[in-house]
């Protein structure tokens, strides 16, 4: 097991801004200092020293770059190089840092202020967050870039269908152009200074939180830069908890995002030897929710990302200062320090989450199409919107007399629909398109997985994988025809596709590889499958099977019975095949020797699974014994399943301190440890006896032996230093 592992497997991780405490002295694999300034070169020392491998990271669209703004690294002032949005108003991140529009010129910058992290030794850099705000595209800077780049006057992304698309298009290319030449630049000067390997690798949100909160990002085009050798998946319970649609009710779904988030995530490094970490935030940004709510949201998130079993590498805590120092609610009179028992269920985590392997899955596979296009057509330009305006949570949300008479009269069938409703059901941020086909049929535990369409032209077979397709144009577009020759050809080799779109969204205008010859880029991939859909229908292609339903797929987001609908359909189609599906309230896979099972609310039905066996529960923090766990509505479990350990008679099942060794000689086991500061710290082995007696440093360590899993419980009290624990077996 790999609980005593080499920490140049890297597989666990954090960032952090300040020095190293005690308290977050946990010993996981690598740290990122985070930013540039005078105390990096002795931040990173630091950790060295502590016996850390050391990384660097940084913001890419965000920082403090005052000395480029101002002109006192070139002698130019770069202000017109921040975020503008239609009025003006600069775009920030906080003051004096706003989100930059990335020029080479700023990538020269920053290609050369990153030297210096070179220069202290690190691993690697991470440059986070390349993001370029849906309501920027006015400040000057951009309206050169965009002159260079399409060799045409700028045009306000307000004013037309095809501005917008086109600004948001340049936008994700501005920044894979400075990320790749940062990345070729700092790589290059570390092999001619100091004939050394340097990595790169960019922290970045999900694609689908992205579309939710409106930021352009390149995603799906960081596979297009050699210079990266992986990324960050930044999902935690921030992202996580952005409501969304289903049955008719606008609320959190933090499991069900997360999982959809990580998923996506895991398409930009597959097929590929790139490296990806999965981040979990024990709490998160917003400090007003107290311990159990960031308890229960944080193993939402553990629970969602170990259900994708091709990822094993983890960012266990970005900001620990803020876990282990900071008290919360934030100016709560109830504010307090983080939990005694959520401190030592962190630091259990931590180490088992290193001692996660991959596995391959079995089954009928179910995928969702994705696309970095759905970045592009975040909102409508002014022409198809009136003044009417409703404040709805600070935001202000364009009233559209078309819209709102097509989704009453035409989706809803009811011209009693409430205008103001509408309006919140189809604001950008819910993104009720994507997850008006997602949820459905993940709440009803099918583990439909985000596909990122771009790859299909990227990697020969990249379809290959999944035996049914699910997919629409109305939240995305194909960059290339050649895209829909890859769904073709996979559709034709046996597997089923089911197409959901009416051809309204306005995105569809926008002048295109398919404006000339079709009315949406739909119509060219049914002429490839030689198909001419009636209004629903499933049509043979091949091997395969073609189910169209021209139906918006917001329709399906909007009540429970016309979520029903769909899952009727996904049947009736995938049943054309041979598919036999059978609905539950819940995902569970085995990661040997791990189970994890997540059960859902707004389900099927309500009843909890049982599972029965001999198991430590590894979200508790003393890894409780149990013959049977019931898991409820709502609530998910990662269970060892100890019959899956095998004949070895001494292991660790599970610990809050790295074990750097550990060795029997007759009865005696010897073990050495390092865990974090001001620290109750469990370590429960697996032993062939009864144990007799414990120490720790030659003082007497508690035990509990517990006879039916031939385990024993140690518990002490870490002191951020490495100790010797001796176990002596009867």
């Amino acid at each position: 097991m790999s609980f005593i592992r080499n920490k140049s497997e890297e597989r666990t991780g954090y960032q952090q801004g300040g020095s190293l405490k005690d308290s977050f002295n946990n010993q996981c694999d690598f740290v990122m200092v985070y930013r540039i300034n005078e105390t990096t070169a002795e931040r990173a020392k630091q950790y060295r020293d502590k016996g850390y491998v050391v990384h660097l990271m940084t913001g890419i669209a965000w920082g403090s770059y005052t000395d480029y703004l101002n002109g006192e690294w070139d002698g130019i002032n770069h202000w017109d190089e921040a975020q503008k949005d239609r009025y003006g108003n600069l775009i920030l991140h906080s003051e004096d840092s706003p989100y930059m529009v990335p020029t080479v010129s700023f990538a020269d910058y920053m290609s050369e202020k990153l030297r210096i992290a070179v220069d202290c030794g690190v691993e690697a850099i991470h440059v986070e967050e390349p993001e370029f705000w849906d309501r920027a595209g006015y400040s000057e800077s951009f309206k050169r870039e965009y002159q260079l780049y399409y060799r045409l006057p700028w045009s306000p992304p307000h004013e037309s269908v095809d501005a917008k698309y086109r600004c948001s298009k340049l936008k994700a290319y501005l920044y894979a152009r400075t990320i790749d030449r940062v990345a070729s630049s700092l790589k290059e000067y570390a092999k001619v200074k100091y004939n050394r390997y340097l990595r790169f690798y960019v922290p970045t949100h999900s694609l689908i939180n992205y579309t939710q909160w409106k930021i352009v990002s390149p995603e799906g085009k960081l596979a297009d830069i050699p210079a990266v050798d992986g990324c960050i998946a930044q999902v935690w319970t921030g992202t996580s908890r952005e409501k969304n649609w289903f049955d008719g009710e606008f609320k959190e779904r933090t499991f069900e995002t997360a999982y959809l988030e990580y998923g996506v995530m895991q398409e930009l490094v597959k097929g590929t030897d790139r490296k990806m970490w999965f981040l979990h935030d024990p709490i998160e940004d917003n400090p007003v929710f107290d311990w159990d709510d960031y308890r229960k949201n944080y193993l939402c998130t553990v629970a969602a990302s170990l259900l994708h079993p091709k990822i094993n590498s983890y960012e266990i805590c970005p900001w620990p200062n803020r876990v282990f120092e900071d008290e919360y609610p934030k100016g709560s009179p109830e504010a307090r320090r983080i939990p005694d028992e959520y401190a030592t269920l962190l630091n259990n985590m931590f180490n088992t989450l290193g001692n996660i392997e991959n596995m391959e899955e079995k089954g009928i596979k179910v995928g969702i199409l994705t696309a970095d296009s759905q970045l592009y057509q975040r909102e409508y330009p002014d022409c198809f919107f009136v003044d009417a305006k409703v404040e709805e949570t600070g935001t202000v949300l364009h009233e559209a007399d078309e819209l709102i008479d097509r989704f009453r009269n035409e989706l809803f069938k009811s011209e009693k629909v409430d205008s103001e409703l509408l309006l919140k059901y189809m604001s950008a941020n819910a993104l009720p398109a994507f997850y008006s086909l997602a949820l459905p049929l993940l709440k009803y535990g099918i583990s439909v997985r985000p596909v990122l369409l771009d790859n299909a032209r990227r990697y020969p077979g990249y379809l290959d994988d999944y035996d049914v397709i699910i997919m629409s144009y109305e939240y995305m577009k194909p960059d290339y025809p050649d895209v829909n020759t890859s769904i073709t050809n996979r559709v034709r080799q046996g597997a089923v596709l089911i197409y959901i779109g009416d051809g309204f969204d306005p995105f569809h205008k926008i002048n295109s590889w398919w404006s000339e010859k079709y009315d949406t880029p739909a119509d060219h991939l049914f002429e490839m499958l030689e198909i001419n859909p009636d209004e629903k229908g499933i049509y043979k292609c091949g091997k395969g099977v073609a189910g169209v339903w021209k139906m918006s797929p917001c329709f399906f987001g909007f009540s429970k019975e016309n979520a029903d609908l769909f899952r009727q359909f996904f049947i009736d189609v995938t049943a054309e095949k041979g598919y036999i599906f059978e609905f539950s309230n819940h995902l569970s896979i085995s990661r040997k020797p791990y189970i994890i099972t997540a059960v859902m609310d707004e389900s099927v039905d309500s009843s909890p699974v049982v599972l029965k066996g001999l198991y430590a529960d590894m979200f508790t923090p003393d890894f409780k014994i149990l013959t049977e766990k019931t898991v409820y509505p709502g609530e998910n479990s990662m269970l060892c399943d100890l019959k899956k350990i095998g004949d070895e008679s001494l292991c660790v099942i599970g610990t809050s301190s790295r074990i750097n060794s550990m060795e029997r000689n007759g009865s005696k086991i010897t073990i050495n440890a390092h865990g974090a500061g001001s620290l109750t710290a469990n370590i429960r082995l697996r032993v062939p006896t009864e144990v007799k007696s414990a120490e720790i440093d030659g003082e007497k360590c508690r035990f509990v032996f517990d006879d039916k899993s031939r385990t024993v419980l140690l518990t002490y009290e870490s002191n951020a230093k490495p100790v010797n624990i001796t176990v002596e077996l009867e």
